[in-house]
C-alpha cells in the first residue's frame, strides 16, 4: 500500500509537469506574440516565477482540491485513476492545440474516478455508513463534496463551486480587461478629467490596501527587523502588495499616457508587459502547482484512513500531512511538509520550460489579434482574477482566466474583432472537460481495479 502511496506522488508530479508545458501559453502567449520576448526568453521568464509563486502563496486551493472527494470514503486507487485520467486528457488537448482547463480536468477525473468507486462498492442503492456513532444514509454520489457553505465569511466550496467557476473566472477576467481598456483608452485623451479619475482611483486602492493589509503589530512571528519589509512579506499581504503594483504601474502610466508620443507609449508598454506576463506567471505557479499538492494530501489522508499509526517521515521524504480541519469546535491548522511544495513549483517551473507551442499559437493570435497594450491589460487582468480567486480557496482554470481576458480585451475595440468562432470551439473544449474526464477517470478506474 505504501509503495502504491508513492506512485500516486509520482504521477501527481507528472501531472504537474504537463501541466506546466500545456499551461505554458497562458503566461507567455500574449508577451511572445507582441515581440516583448523571444519564445526562449519567454519560457524561462514564466518558469522563474512559476517557481516564485513558492514564496507568496498559502495552501488554501490545495485544501479545496484534497477534499473534492471524501477521504475517507476513497482508495488510493480512485486518486491515481484520477489523474492519469487529466494527464491523458491534457495531453490530448495539448496535441490538438485545444487550451482546455487543467484544473478541471483534474477536478473531474478525481469525482469521476470517486463515483466509479462508490458505485463499484455499493452499487446504485442507498446504503448506511456510521458517523460520530450515528448511522447515516448515503448515495453513491455523496462521495463526492458537492457543495460546502463558507464559514466566517468566506465562499462556499465544492465541486458545484469550482464548476460554477468555469464560466464565473473567465467572466470576472473578462469584466476587469474590459474596464482596464476603457481606463486606458479615456487616459490617452488630452483632458484633465481622465487624470483626476486616476487619482481617485489611487487614493481608494490606497484605501483598501489600509484595510486589508496586515499591520507590523499584527504579525506573530516578522520575517524582517524592518516593519516595512516584514508588513510586506507577510504571507497574507504578498497578494494584496502585488495587486497594489500591477494598479499602481498602470495608474502611473496612465497619468502620463496623454503626453506620449504613440511610438514611446508603445515602448513603454512593451516594458510593462514583462510586469503584467510575471504577475501572470506567479498566479499561474500558485494555482496550478497548489493543486498537485492537494493530491498529494488526499492520498496521505486515504493512507492514514487504513494505517493510522504509520511513521509517515523517512528522513527528507517527510509526509506527515495534515489537512485543515474542525473537530469539536476547535479548529486544526493544515500542515503541508516544505519539500512538497518545493518539489511541485520546481516541477512545474521546468514544465513551462517545456513550452507548449501549439497553445502559444492559439492564445496569442487566434483569439484576437494582440498588442502591446492589449498583452498590457490581459495579463493584467487575469493575473488579479487569479490573485482573488487564490485569496477564497477556488481552482480556476488559468486558461479560462487569460481567454475571457483577451477576449474583454478585443470587445472594447470591437465586436468583431473577437474571433468569435475559434471562441465557441474553446467554449465546447471547456464544456465537455469535466464530464469528458470524469468519464475517462471511470474506465481508468475500473481498469485498475483489476490489477491492483
Amino acid at each position: 500500500m505504501f509503495t502504491l502511496l508513492l506512485v500516486v506522488i509520482g504521477i501527481a508530479l507528472l501531472f504537474d509537469l504537463v501541466n506546466g508545458f500545456h499551461d505554458a501559453a497562458n503566461s507567455i502567449a500574449t508577451v511572445v506574440s507582441t515581440k516583448v520576448l523571444t519564445p526562449f526568453q519567454a519560457v524561462f521568464w514564466a518558469a522563474f516565477f512559476n517557481f516564485l509563486a513558492y514564496w507568496v502563496f498559502g495552501f488554501g486551493v490545495a485544501d479545496t482540491v484534497a477534499k473534492t472527494a471524501k477521504t475517507d470514503s476513497i482508495n488510493l486507487t480512485v486518486i491515481l485513476a484520477g489523474v492519469i485520467a487529466a494527464i491523458v486528457w491534457n495531453l490530448i488537448t495539448w496535441w490538438k492545440g485545444i487550451p482546455s482547463s487543467s484544473s478541471h480536468t483534474l477536478i473531474g477525473g478525481f469525482a469521476g474516478a470517486a463515483i466509479a468507486h462508490a458505485i463499484s462498492q455499493h452499487g446504485i442503492s442507498d446504503y448506511s455508513v456510521v458517523e460520530d456513532g450515528v448511522q447515516v444514509t448515503k448515495h453513491w454520489y455523496n462521495i463526492v463534496n458537492w457543495y460546502k457553505p463558507g464559514e466566517n465569511g468566506e465562499l462556499p466550496s465544492g465541486v458545484s463551486v469550482i464548476i460554477a467557476f468555469i464560466v464565473l473566472a473567465p467572466l470576472l477576467g473578462m469584466i476587469i480587461s474590459y474596464f482596464i481598456s476603457l481606463w486606458l483608452m479615456y487616459s490617452s485623451r488630452k483632458s484633465i478629467y481622465p487624470k483626476l479619475f486616476t487619482v481617485l482611483l489611487m487614493l481608494l486602492v490606497l484605501w483598501f490596501l489600509s484595510s486589508v493589509l496586515v499591520g507590523y503589530d499584527e504579525i506573530k512571528k516578522p520575517r524582517f527587523e524592518s516593519p516595512i519589509w516584514s508588513t510586506i512579506f507577510e504571507p497574507s499581504n504578498i497578494k494584496w502588495t502585488l495587486v497594489a503594483i500591477i494598479f499602481y504601474s498602470i495608474a502611473i502610466f496612465n497619468l502620463i499616457f496623454s503626453s506620449l508620443p504613440t511610438s514611446k507609449a508603445e515602448s513603454v508598454l512593451k516594458k510593462m508587459q514583462l510586469l503584467s506576463s510575471a504577475s501572470f506567471s506567479l498566479g499561474h505557479g500558485g494555482n496550478d502547482s497548489q493543486k498537485v499538492m492537494g493530491i498529494i494530501a488526499a492520498a496521505v489522508a486515504v493512507y492514514l484512513n487504513t494505517h493510522p499509526n504509520a511513521n509517515m517521515s523517512f528522513g527528507w521524504l517527510d509526509l506527515n500531512v495534515v489537512l485543515p480541519s474542525e473537530k469539536d469546535g476547535v479548529k486544526i491548522e493544515g500542515v503541508m511538509p516544505s519539500w512538497i511544495p518545493l518539489t511541485c513549483y520546481t516541477v512545474i517551473a521546468l514544465g513551462t520550460l517545456s513550452g507548449g507551442w501549439k497553445i502559444v499559437k492559439t492564445m496569442g493570435s487566434k483569439i484576437t489579434k494582440v498588442t502591446a497594450f492589449e498583452g498590457v491589460v490581459a495579463e493584467s487582468a487575469g493575473a488579479l482574477t487569479l490573485f482573488i480567486t487564490e485569496h477564497f480557496k477556488i481552482p480556476v482554470s488559468t486558461t479560462h482566466t487569460i481567454t475571457g481576458s483577451i477576449i474583454g480585451v478585443g470587445v472594447t475595440k470591437r465586436v468583431s474583432a473577437v474571433r468569435w468562432g475559434v471562441t465557441v470551439k474553446l467554449l465546447w473544449a471547456w464544456v465537455l472537460t469535466i464530464p469528458v474526464s470524469a468519464i475517462l477517470a471511470a474506465f481508468v478506474y475500473y481498469v485498475l481495479k483489476v490489477f491492483i
